[in-house]
């Protein structure tokens, strides 16, 4: 494998399902040695900011509801999976999982897109809450927030791969 294949077997997946974010800060010259988390993410924020509306909107299509049906099934990946069981999201009462549910269709609904929060740090009574509040805001406004939240999981995802920098 070349470096590049390297680089976007190890780091194409920190964008959920979106390795063309790694293949373009790669392909940018913006990847240096010794990687670091900063380093690595100001070179992918960097590429997923200059993204077209259609590809960051398909980034944010890419990422799992939370407590969805993909949770339900085990279907989602490693890393969405270990963040949503770090936030309580894997033990939720019916009442709590009817209430998501409920929400994420509603949020799907208006956006065109699921809810997305870097959960690390809160729990669920935090998650629902920003949820509450979030699907309020106007579409411009959360598309915004959707990709910023994007920026934030990217980047708590490379903190666990490789030095802070």
């Amino acid at each position: 494998m070349s470096a590049r294949e390297d680089f976007v077997a190890a780091f194409g997946g920190v964008f959920e399902h979106s390795p063309f974010i790694a293949e373009r800060a790669y392909d940018a010259g913006l990847i240096f040695v010794p990687l670091t988390a900063k380093g690595v993410h100001a070179a992918m924020v960097s590429e997923f900011r200059k993204a077209s509306g259609d590809e960051r909107l398909g980034v944010l299509r890419a990422h799992p509801d939370l407590a969805g049906k993909l949770a339900i099934a085990g279907e989602l990946t490693q890393d969405s999976r270990q963040e949503q069981a770090g936030a309580g999201l894997d033990r939720l009462s019916a009442d709590e999982h009817a209430r998501f549910t409920a929400l994420n269709a509603a949020y799907t609904t208006k956006f065109g897109f699921p809810f997305i929060i870097a959960v690390k740090g809160l729990n669920r009574d935090d998650i629902l809450a920003a949820f509450e509040t979030r699907i309020g805001n106007d579409a411009e406004e959360e598309f915004s927030t959707a990709c910023a939240q994007v920026e934030r999981i990217a980047l708590l995802r490379l903190l666990t791969l490789l030095p802070e920098g």
